[in-house]
């Protein structure tokens, strides 16, 4: 299979500076510091051509901001994106071949701009189609994700939410992309809905031959969908598995407590026990392995030493000292 997206080492890192009031502050004796956001910690994984990787993790770990720097919108501070051997800041100008699709359609579709504008648009900047061709081009994108043409002269507010979800697909789809970043994108929407949009992903994978990056808390949704999962807890990557190996056989606790929390029909005497206490702050994330105040396996050197992302097993990695040699 072809290589086609990389993070080699990447990290990406908020700050913020401190403004004219706190610096005068600290003249007269306080101590406000500048504060960083450690968002994604020296992340390295590929994704090969035709695949659909699944991204998890709780809230704050790092998903939504790695999937952007997929897609370009963010700029690494350390290491590189690479899209097909090359990094992807070398695409700046030109079309790209990555897109998003948003987790909100509603606040990422122009209320003031047309379906026709909205979809059609960015293919007749960059030149795919020319002003004539456009009405054309939008009526085809929209009938191929299960909308009505005429709806084109329509402003967002006037569609239910699976329509926006749908507009929104349109719109990546528009400019022909070869990898879609899905940050989220069924998150929204009602149940029924979302088995409607997530069947439209996979015929649109066999028919344009996508490749999907697809960022979700649903476990049972990236089951479904992705043929690999990627675990991220607080910027790093704790486990890296086939799907169905990583739900059978998860080996980082991490994965295992998100495994755990999975509502089933067998289990349903089961007293549910989520993961103990609160994922720390990316401001201040803790020494060693990030998961090791929550971790009931955790040891002594966990809370000192980063563990390794290491191959475990043919395709699989994980980051746990529980894996090192003794």
């Amino acid at each position: 299979m072809t290589e086609l997206l990389a993070f080699d080492r990447v990290s990406k890192r908020f700050g913020k500076k401190l403004d004219i009031f706190e610096k005068i502050a600290n003249v007269f004796g306080s101590n406000i510091k500048e504060q960083t956001v450690h968002a994604v910690d020296n992340v390295s994984f590929t994704i090969q051509q035709g695949e659909v990787v699944g991204l998890v993790g709780e809230s704050g770990c790092g998903k939504s901001t790695l999937g952007r720097l997929g897609c370009g919108l963010h700029t690494p501070t350390e290491g590189t994106v690479r899209y097909r051997g090359q990094p992807l800041e070398s695409e700046s100008g030109v079309r790209r071949p990555v897109q998003l699709i948003f987790q909100d359609p509603f606040a990422s579709l122009n209320p003031r701009m047309r379906v026709l504008d909205i979809v059609g648009e960015a293919p007749r900047v960059h030149g795919l189609v020319d002003g004539a061709q456009q009405r054309d081009y939008t009526a085809a994108l929209l009938t191929r994700v299960g909308l009505d043409p005429s709806y084109m002269q329509r402003y967002p507010h006037q569609f239910s939410g699976g329509q926006r979800a749908r507009i929104g697909i349109a719109r990546a789809l528009a400019v022909k992309p070869e990898f879609l970043v899905c940050d989220e994108a069924v998150a929204a929407l009602d149940v029924s809905i979302q088995a409607q949009v997530l069947n439209l992903f996979m015929d649109l994978r066999d028919e344009l031959g996508l490749t999907y990056l697809f960022i979700s808390h649903d476990l049972g949704v990236v089951r479904h969908l992705s043929n690999r999962v990627v675990v991220m807890y607080l910027g790093r990557v704790a486990e890296i598995a086939p799907t169905e190996e990583l739900f059978a056989e998860p080996n980082h606790p991490y994965t295992q407590a998100l495994l755990e929390e999975i509502p089933r029909i067998d289990r349903k005497h089961r007293t549910f026990v989520p993961i103990r206490g609160e994922i720390p702050s990316p401001l201040a994330p803790p020494p060693g392995c990030h998961f090791h105040p929550r971790c009931p396996k955790a040891m002594p050197r966990c809370s000192v030493e980063v563990p390794t992302l290491r191959e475990i097993g043919p395709g699989r990695l994980s980051a746990c000292h529980l894996n090192d040699p003794n």
